[in-house]
C-alpha cells in the first residue's frame, strides 16, 4: 500500500515522503492514521536525530516516521490478531512500549510506524505490550490526546506523600490539599489543570502560573474561578513577570502554608527554584519539564529536605493504566482535552511546525493526515474565511464552543477538506 509520512532523516532533515509499506505479518496491523497532535518530544527528536536516544542510528539508510500521539482507524489485522482486533476499530496507542528494556518508540525509532502518516504499520511488539487501545469515543482527537493527557494523569498519580516515622509511601497528590502548576498556562499545564479539576481525588486550591498574560486570560475564560469557587476548589492565575516576590506572593494566597503538591511545567531554573520555594510540609515537586541540555541544575532548598520532609521527583510520561484513565474520562465526558489545542494543519505542515514548535505560540498542534492545510491557529478561523468560506463555517463551530476544537469542527474539516 502506498503512504505519505512525515519522516526523520537526520538531525532537522524531515521530509514528507511517498512510499509503499510492505505487506503485514501475522503478528501485524495496518492502520489508516487520522490525527496526530506534535509534542515537544517530537520537536526534540527531531533537532537531535540519531543523537536522541530513541532514534535508531541507521535512521539515514530507513528514515523514521513522525509523531506518537496518534488515533484512526483499522484497516487490516494480522492472523495472529483477528480475534481481538477487527478492520474499522477506532484506535490510539501507547507509545512508551518499554519493549525488553529498550526504548524503542512509534514516532521515533521505526520505519513504518508513526502518527505523522496516512497509513503505517503497528509492529508486534504494540500488541505485546498491551498498548493498542480501543477508544469508544466520537472524535479522533480526543483519542490522538489521550497520550499527552496520560502523561499529566502520570504525574499525578507518581507524586508521593510520607508520614514521620513511617517508611510508606502514599501514592498522589493530597486529597483537599492545595496544588500549584507551576508555567502552566501552556497545552499540558491547561491538560493538568483540567485533570486536577475533574479527578475524582482532587485539590482544594489550585494555582496556575505563567509569564504570559494572554495564555493566562485564556486559561481563565477557560476556567473561570468563580464557577469552581461555587464547586469548593479555589482557583487562581498568576503572572509572576508582574511580581517583585513571586515566591512571596505564592506563599501568600496559600496562607503562608505552601503546596502540597507542585507540578513545574518548565525547565527554567529560577521555575525550578520558585518550585522548591513554595512548597509546605511534605510538600512534592514533580519536574515535568524535560530540559534538552544535559547539564540543566537549579537551586533548590535542602535545608527543607531534611526538616520539612519536602521531596522533588520527576516524570516524563504516562503509563498505560494512565491512558486508559485519560480515554475513559474523556469518552465520559468528565475531561475536555480540546483546552490543549491551539492550532490545527494537514501532513505537509506537520514539518515546519514541529522544527518551529518552541516559536510558535499557543497551545497543541494538531495535524490531520490525510488532508492539505497549512498551519492554522483556531483564533485566525474568521479571518481565513474572507477568502474561504469553509473557515467561516469553522468559526461558527469552534465560536459555539467557547473557542474550543469539538468533534463537531472535526467532522466538518473532515467532510469538506480533500484527501490525499
Amino acid at each position: 500500500m502506498e503512504a505519505k509520512a512525515l519522516r526523520l532523516h537526520a538531525a532537522n532533515d524531515l521530509r514528507v515522503d511517498t512510499f509503499e509499506l510492505p505487506p503485514i505479518k501475522e503478528d501485524e496491523i495496518l492502520v489508516k492514521v487520522v490525527s496526530d497532535s506534535i509534542c515537544m518530544s517530537t520537536y526534540k527528536c527531531a533537532i537531535l536525530g540519531t543523537g536522541h536516544k530513541r532514534v535508531h542510528p541507521d535512521v539515514a539508510e530507513h528514515p523514521a516516521i513522525m509523531g506518537h500521539e496518534f488515533a484512526g482507524d483499522i484497516v487490516e489485522v494480522g492472523a495472529k490478531y483477528k480475534d481481538q482486533y477487527k478492520p474499522g476499530m477506532k484506535f490510539t496507542i501507547q507509545p512508551a512500549l518499554n519493549y525488553k528494556g529498550t526504548m524503542w518508540s512509534p514516532g521515533y525509532s521505526y520505519e513504518f510506524c508513526g502518527g505523522d502518516a496516512t497509513y503505517c504499520i503497528l509492529p508486534a511488539e504494540v500488541m505485546e505490550c498491551g498498548c493498542m487501545l480501543e477508544y469508544t469515543g466520537e472524535a479522533y482527537y480526543e483519542a490522538s490526546l489521550a497520550e499527552p493527557m496520560s502523561c499529566s494523569i502520570g504525574a499525578f498519580n507518581a507524586t508521593y506523600h510520607t508520614q514521620m516515622g513511617v517508611y510508606t509511601h502514599e501514592m498522589g497528590i493530597k486529597k483537599d490539599g492545595r496544588l500549584a502548576i507551576m508555567a502552566g498556562a501552556g497545552p499540558m499545564g491547561l491538560g493538568a489543570l483540567t485533570y486536577a479539576l475533574h479527578r475524582d481525588i482532587h485539590p482544594s486550591m489550585v494555582v496556575v502560573t505563567d509569564i504570559n498574560q494572554d495564555r493566562l486570560d485564556r486559561a481563565a475564560s477557560l476556567f473561570p474561578p468563580e464557577e469552581w469557587a461555587a464547586k469548593g476548589i479555589e482557583l487562581h492565575f498568576v503572572n509572576t513577570g508582574k511580581l517583585a516576590d513571586p515566591v512571596a506572593e505564592l506563599l501568600a494566597i496559600s496562607g503562608g502554608k505552601g503546596y502540597d503538591d507542585v507540578l513545574c511545567y518548565a525547565p527554567v531554573a529560577s521555575v525550578v527554584t520558585q518550585s522548591s520555594a513554595i512548597l509546605g510540609r511534605d510538600g512534592c515537586l514533580n519536574f515535568f519539564a524535560g530540559p534538552t541540555d544535559k547539564k540543566f541544575s537549579a537551586e533548590m532548598n535542602f535545608y527543607d529536605v531534611h526538616y520539612n520532609s519536602t521531596h522533588v521527583m520527576g516524570t516524563t510520561g504516562g503509563n498505560t493504566a494512565d491512558m486508559l484513565e485519560s480515554l475513559k474520562m474523556t469518552a465520559e465526558g468528565r475531561l475536555d482535552p480540546a483546552v490543549m489545542v491551539t492550532h490545527i494543519g494537514g501532513l505537509y505542515a506537520a514539518g515546519e511546525t514541529t522544527l518551529n514548535l518552541p516559536k510558535i505560540p499557543g497551545g497543541k498542534k494538531l495535524i490531520y493526515t490525510h488532508i492539505d492545510l497549512p498551519l492554522t491557529a483556531l483564533a485566525d478561523l474568521r479571518e481565513k474565511g474572507k477568502e474561504d468560506p469553509r473557515f467561516d463555517a469553522l468559526a461558527d463551530i469552534v465560536e459555539a464552543n467557547n473557542g474550543l476544537w469539538c468533534p463537531a469542527a472535526e467532522r466538518y474539516l473532515l467532510a469538506h477538506w480533500e484527501n490525499f
